[in-house]
């Protein structure tokens, strides 16, 4: 079941919480369409742009087409127009192509999204940019690294990676450049509600900021703020990076992304001397006992991020390290023992099906949701804000009105189950860190 949405009037104060991805599009959109022209547009951030331990400021994100749903393959190819132009400029994209693999009996989303891609590939004219790769030799021969990872998979010579923190700077500037948005970093304590009505939020310092349409773009954040409990849920998932020499540069920064679906580890093409490694999985929750954001006197247990910003120097646990560890040595064996130079729990903001949601929330006026990015959002920064803002005005597309709505039922425990996660379910941050973090 979807919710209708509200008859739509254009709000005359507009409050975006959060500036990552979902939040920092949607302010572009709205200063680029005339109708809000006399609109007060307010983007707020907890930290300072960029914030250090957001999501989205980091060395890569694979931008890539090669979904098994067909409607999110689509609206990928879409924001690919766009990185190969503007957007990627300057370094911002790099075409590498990707190997996406699997091992053959856990290869469903691997195929599903493989007849995506040569769909896309044929209407572009361009069906010798998609090759399956039948074999770990000839995932091998691809890769081009001495390794490899899967043993079935295949090439996309049309998706790629782009330098994230890059990009999100470019989108700042964009939305800049406008003139339109005021730009104010505060903690965000509590939504203002007058009973149903969302009229501004609260901050940690005391202060107020009323508006009439509130959108919560607050990613991994957002249970501190609304109760999402068996609908969304923030997990950690482990980050690797490992400093390389010039001549090792030149010689692995024309490889492909490799990413293997059935474990979740990849490997991006290295930059400025850095390879990244990392694993896209079930991740780790981090239970953290909170007030219960819609109930006075209450208290629930919501899995929060736990970032270097609130822990310096805080490691990836053991257990990640030696899954990344293990990603070097099958996809690069010739750096199989070098030391990585540092690590990050970078957190996502999981659904049970891997969809966003983006929807006004149906027990509260003046509140829109746009969160639920599950670890794969940062490739539409140059299309979604648009999207977002069709949704606030009525106008899901209609491929999106189910995946995005409001979820109606809740699950006892939150684990993305869309076919692309790796790893194990159900680890806790802290019980793995205790374990040990450094090998």
């Amino acid at each position: 079941m979807t919710h209708e949405s509200p008859p739509f009037k254009v709000p005359v104060v507009i409050l975006i919480v959060g500036s990552g991805v979902f939040g920092l599009s949607t302010a572009l959109a709205l200063s680029e369409r005339p109708q809000y022209a006399q609109s007060k547009i307010i983007l707020l951030d907890r930290l300072p742009f960029p914030a250090a331990d957001s999501s989205s400021i980091d060395t890569s994100r694979i931008i890539r087409a090669d979904y098994a749903s067909a409607a999110y393959a689509s609206l990928a190819a879409q924001a690919q127009e766009l990185w190969r132009g503007e957007w990627g400029a300057e370094g911002r994209y790099s075409e590498s192509g990707l190997v996406l693999t699997a091992d053959k009996q856990s290869s469903d989303y691997v195929r599903a999204s493989l007849a995506n891609v040569r769909r896309l590939a044929r209407e572009a004219q361009d069906e010798g940019g998609v090759e399956e790769l039948n074999a770990a030799k000839d995932i091998e021969k691809e890769v081009g690294t001495g390794g490899y990872s899967g043993s079935w998979g295949y090439i996309n010579r049309r998706s790629g990676w782009a330098d994230a923190e890059a990009a999100m700077r470019y989108a700042r500037k964009k939305v800049e450049h406008r003139g339109r948005v005021d730009f104010r970093t505060g903690e965000v304590q509590r939504l203002l509600r007058n009973g149903n009505d969302i009229e501004g939020v609260e901050l940690a310092s005391g202060e107020t900021i009323f508006a009439c349409l509130v959108v919560l773009a607050t990613g991994a954040w957002t249970g501190k703020l609304l109760d999402l409990r068996g609908r969304a849920e923030a997990t950690g998932q482990v980050l690797a990076y490992m400093n390389i020499t010039q001549q090792e540069q030149e010689r692995l920064e024309r490889m492909p992304v490799l990413l293997n679906m059935s474990t979740g580890l990849f490997i991006m093409p290295p930059k400025e001397r850095v390879l990244k490694f990392a694993r896209h999985a079930y991740g780790y929750s981090n239970p953290t006992r909170v007030h219960h954001p819609e109930k006075a006197g209450a208290w629930i247990d919501v899995s929060l991020p736990k970032t270097q910003v609130d822990e310096p120097g805080q490691w990836i646990p053991r257990e990640g390290e030696e899954a990344c560890r293990r990603a070097v040595r099958e996809m690069i064996p010739s750096l199989g023992n070098r030391p990585f130079a540092s690590t990050r729990v970078c957190w996502y903001t999981d659904t049970p099906k891997g969809d966003f949601i983006i929807t006004y929330h149906p027990g509260y006026s003046g509140l829109f949701l746009a969160t639920g990015g599950s670890g794969h959002g940062f490739k539409f920064l140059p299309v979604i804000g648009e999207r977002i803002l069709d949704a606030i005005e009525g106008n899901t597309p209609d491929e999106f009105k189910a995946k995005w709505a409001w979820p109606e039922k809740t699950v006892d425990v939150v684990i993305t189950k869309d076919g692309s996660r790796g790893g194990r379910p159900g680890m806790v941050l802290d019980v793995e860190t205790v374990k040990g973090c450094r090998l």
